[in-house]
């Protein structure tokens, strides 16, 4: 008696459903090469560096944008002791929200970018996606955003920036899957 073995076939030569044209095996085959490509992209840790950045500049940019339109104080009269005019207070008040938003930016872009390089580099020497890796990598990160502060300082910012990274990786990981 036989035993049941799924049959291995090679990449490119698996069987296809009855009526597939040779056209359609050749789309399918581009599809699934281009598919290859991103999900190399995506677990580069260059990539994910970048990405991190830029999606922690507009972040950044973003909260500095909402704070400056939900600020207690009004604006023009803020700027009124300095300028007279309409048209030179609004340049003044879109300028200093330009550099605003520019700064906590480039703050939450660092943050994000230095975040995801050590996490991924420390998931890559592993070989391991796991809860110790976000851990591992926020105590990094914290570490060196406040180390500027001194060995205390730079512990301190490591342990809270480890404990908001489990706290989230927890949260992520407990989401059902849909």
């Amino acid at each position: 008696m036989q035993k049941l073995l799924a049959p291995i076939y090679l990449p490119g030569q698996e069987p296809m459903p009855a009526g597939t044209t040779p056209e359609e095996r050749e789309e399918m085959q581009n599809v699934q090469r281009w598919q290859k490509y991103a999900t190399m992209g995506m677990e580069s840790c260059p990539v994910k560096v970048g990405m991190s950045a830029g999606a922690g500049f507009a972040l950044g940019g973003f909260f500095s944008l909402m704070s400056a339109t939900f600020a207690y104080e009004d604006p023009l009269s803020r700027a009124s002791e300095k300028l007279v005019g309409t048209k030179a207070q609004t340049m003044f008040i879109f300028k200093e929200m330009g550099r605003n938003m520019w700064s906590s930016g480039k703050g939450f872009a660092k943050v994000g970018a230095l975040y995801s390089g050590y996490e991924c580099c420390i998931e890559g020497f592993r070989a391991k996606n796991d809860i110790y890796n976000s851990v591992a990598g926020g105590f990094l990160a914290g570490a060196t955003l406040s180390r500027s502060g001194g060995i205390k300082a730079a512990i301190g910012g490591g342990a809270a920036f480890a404990a908001f990274s489990a706290v989230i990786d927890l949260w992520i990981r407990k989401q059902p899957a849909e």
